[in-house]
C-alpha cells in the first residue's frame, strides 16, 4: 500500500455518483488528492462541495471516457502536474436496458462496448505507465451478470471488462502495477435500480459504507 504522504493523486473514472462518488470521497477521506473524472459536471461540482467539507481536495475532469484523445489529454496533464499515480479506481460503467438477447438495441449494444470494454482498454494503455511511475495500483469493480437472462449486452460487456482487466493482473503481477478486481455488495445506485425497480432499497448495502469496506481491499 502506497504512503498516506505520497505527492501522487488518485484517480477515479466514474466519480460522479454511485460507488465511484462514493470512492472518491473515501480517497479524500484517507488524505489522498483525488482526480475525478465523470461526463456530468454539476454532479463532480457536488462531490467537490463534499470532500472540501472533508477537509480533502480534488481535481475535477468532467471528461467522456469513450473519446481516446481526451484520455490521452487527461493522461499527459497528470504526467505533467504530478509525475505519476498513486492510484486508478474504475467504475465508469454503461448499464444497457434489460432486453432479450434477440431484441438487444444496437444503440445500447455498441455503447456498452464503447464504455464498458473499448474505454477500459484504452485507459490501461494510457494509465499504466502513471501507476509505474507512482508506485500504484488499480482496482476494477466486479458485477457478474454474464449469462443471465436479459442482462445480454451489460452481462457480456462487464464480463468482458473484468476479463480484460484479469489479464493485466496476470501480466504485471511481477512488475506492476498492482490490479485488484473486487466484488462490491448490492448498493442503491441508479444503475441497479434500472436492473431492479421496485426493490426494497433499504436492504441494499450504503455506497459511502462500501466505499470505506472496499478501499483497504484496493492496496492503494
Amino acid at each position: 500500500m502506497s504512503d498516506v504522504n505520497t505527492p501522487f493523486p488518485v484517480l477515479v473514472t466514474g466519480a460522479s455518483r454511485g460507488l465511484g462518488a462514493a470512492l472518491a470521497e473515501e480517497v479524500a477521506r484517507q488524505g489522498r488528492h483525488v482526480i475525478a473524472v465523470a461526463r456530468t459536471s454539476g454532479a463532480l461540482e457536488e462531490l467537490d462541495d463534499r470532500i472540501k467539507a472533508l477537509g480533502g481536495s480534488a481535481t475535477l475532469a468532467p471528461m467522456d471516457v469513450t473519446v481516446a484523445d481526451a484520455m490521452a489529454h487527461l493522461a499527459a496533464s497528470v504526467a505533467g502536474r504530478w509525475g505519476g499515480l498513486s492510484g486508478w479506481l474504475h467504475t465508469a460503467i454503461h448499464a444497457a436496458p434489460l432486453s432479450p438477447a434477440g431484441h438487444i438495441d444496437a444503440r445500447d449494444m455498441q455503447k456498452s462496448i464503447e464504455i464498458n470494454i473499448s474505454a477500459t482498454a484504452t485507459l490501461i494503455g494510457l494509465i499504466e505507465p502513471l501507476l509505474r511511475a507512482g508506485a500504484g495500483g488499480a482496482a476494477f469493480f466486479d458485477d457478474p451478470r454474464g449469462g443471465e437472462k436479459f442482462f445480454g449486452a451489460y452481462g457480456a460487456t462487464k464480463a468482458a471488462q473484468i476479463a480484460l482487466a484479469r489479464s493485466w493482473q496476470a501480466e504485471t503481477v511481477k512488475v506492476g502495477p498492482r490490479v485488484a478486481i473486487l466484488a462490491p455488495r448490492p448498493m442503491p445506485t441508479a444503475t441497479r435500480a434500472r436492473f431492479f425497480p421496485g426493490e426494497d432499497r433499504a436492504a441494499l448495502a450504503d455506497c459511502r459504507d462500501e466505499a470505506a469496506r472496499l478501499w483497504p481491499e484496493t492496496g492503494i
